[in-house]
């Protein structure tokens, strides 16, 4: 998978995305990251990328032309339909559904925000699509774009070593992950369950999806209300709800 990535400020990417499982998936050839300098595009001896805005106002704006001769010089296809992602408080909130949309594209193309906005063109003739990473403002798109990135890397196979890491990451199914332990077996009075140590298979996976779902239920109990819960899963939330009432007493 490809990721076309548009910016004012490429050094930024230089760490987060050469490291760890992004960079190791880079050397495997199962990741293409193309950072873009938009000021290469940008015209004139001092190569301005933003100017002040039409209507008068606080800030700078960015400039429609460097942004899309970059994109048309770069990531134009005619062949690919893939995505061209605007980084946008502006944008639908990124979650775990959208990253595994995303991941089934054959690449994404990224442009990251400046100043105080963008240019509103460059949304109507290139971008197919605005997303966000939250409810707050950050200083540019950079950061937000390395999140998705991230979050959409890992989905694809081979980028991790174990698969079902995937599956069993918070959100993937709509739900919380389960507590997580490793040696040593004790640790100033605080005990890894025994469950865990019983050899049990079917107890054991009973055992975290209850954790996974009281979890869920403490924490974002929001999730619950937009999953489609198994019997099963019913039932177990209805034996937690039970238990914390007789806990609270």
């Amino acid at each position: 998978m490809y990721f076309n990535i548009l910016t004012l400020f490429p050094e930024m990417f230089n760490g987060p995305l050469n490291e760890s499982m992004i960079g190791r998936a880079q050397e495997n050839d199962l990741l293409d990251i193309n950072i873009i300098n938009i000021r290469d595009y940008a015209s004139g001896k001092h190569q301005v990328t933003d100017d002040a805005p039409y209507g008068g106002g606080a800030g700078m704006v960015m400039k429609v032309e460097p942004v899309y001769k970059a994109w048309e010089d770069k990531c134009r296809n005619e062949k690919d339909s893939s995505p061209v992602i605007l980084m946008s408080p502006q944008g639908r909130k990124l979650n775990q559904e959208i990253v595994k949309d995303l991941s089934a594209q054959e690449g994404l193309t990224v442009i990251c925000g400046h100043y105080e906005g963008f240019d509103d063109r460059i949304r109507s003739s290139i971008v197919t699509d605005e997303i966000s990473i939250g409810d707050y403002v950050l200083t540019g798109g950079e950061l937000a774009a390395m999140v998705l990135i991230d979050a959409v890397a890992r989905m694809i196979p081979g980028v991790l070593g174990d698969e079902n890491s995937v599956i069993n990451d918070s959100f993937y199914n709509g739900l919380l992950d389960y507590p997580h332990y490793t040696r040593p077996r004790s640790f100033k009075g605080m005990e890894v369950p025994e469950v865990l140590l019983s050899g049990n298979h079917a107890e054991i996976d009973k055992w975290r999806q209850q954790e996974s779902l009281k979890r869920t239920l403490l924490r974002r109990p929001d999730l619950l209300e937009m999953k489609t819960l198994t019997d099963e899963e019913i039932e177990l939330l209805e034996d937690i709800k039970k238990d914390l009432k007789v806990k609270k007493r």
